[in-house]
């Protein structure tokens, strides 16, 4: 039965779905993982796919940007679609001096700006944390994906922010952050991690460092500067190769 979000039918989906947040690498990443991928769905522009790799049934779906747009995906496909697990593949923007550009982060859980979390449980600051399963089986994958692609694979927390230009008030934000173990910021974990919870679900974030918020030093090139378009939709094989990991474990 169609949604008002979603325009497919119950079995067009597989239980485990990647979701990039544009939609046009959903489509990318459908094409090159799946020769039988099928669309499934294109309401609004947003664009899923079904089909098989190596027999093994998966979909990949965009969620569109920030935490009330994957969460309106996410609640449809595990209330009414039969999905058990999203692995949101993305980007991130490093925070911590541990990472470098091209990382991949596994996010083991999500600190967030938005009170949409706390919209589900009034007076409760919830933790919205990945599926133990999904972590396990992306950071045993994690060695063999070095090997191959020259990432490296961090394990910890990230931040979901609302705001992408808007800057924080406090100047010293990113760098309190880092104190505090976070490696990256983003703008949906938090909430796919919740909506998950929800629904008895399991989820997972990994995510390519795409740009650092630390200043560039001499030091430390790789800090300060931020991918190119064409290096943002080709340097994400490391981290999604993790993610299929997660998606059949």
């Amino acid at each position: 039965m169609a949604t008002p979000h979603i325009a497919a039918e119950p079995g067009d989906f597989a239980p485990a779905v990647l979701m990039p947040g544009d939609p046009r690498r959903a489509e990318r990443i459908a094409t090159q993982l799946m020769p039988d991928a099928k669309l499934v769905t294109d309401v609004r522009g947003m664009l899923g796919f079904t089909g098989t790799v190596d027999g093994r049934p998966l979909s990949v779906m965009g969620s569109g940007m920030g935490q009330p747009s994957i969460t309106i995906y996410a609640t449809e496909l595990f209330s009414l679609f039969g999905v058990e697990r999203i692995i949101r593949v993305g980007t991130c923007g490093g925070i911590s001096s541990q990472v470098r550009l091209g990382d991949v982060i596994v996010a083991v859980g999500a600190h967030t700006t938005s009170n949409i979390n706390q919209l589900r449980l009034p007076g409760l600051n919830f933790s919205a944390v990945a599926s133990f399963g999904l972590v396990r089986a992306a950071v045993d994958a994690a060695s063999s994906t070095v090997a191959r692609s020259g990432q490296q694979t961090h394990v910890g927390m990230v931040v979901s922010d609302d705001h992408f230009y808007v800057p924080n008030p406090d100047p010293g934000w990113s760098a309190k952050l880092a104190r505090y173990g976070v490696l990256g910021v983003e703008m949906e974990a938090a909430a796919l991690f919740a909506t998950a919870a929800e629904f008895g679900k399991q989820a997972l974030a990994v995510l390519t460092v795409s740009d650092h918020l630390l200043d560039a030093e001499p030091d430390q090139p790789e800090h300060g500067h931020r991918m190119t378009p064409e290096e943002r939709e080709t340097r994400f094989a490391g981290a999604l190769d993790l993610a299929l990991a997660a998606a059949f474990s």
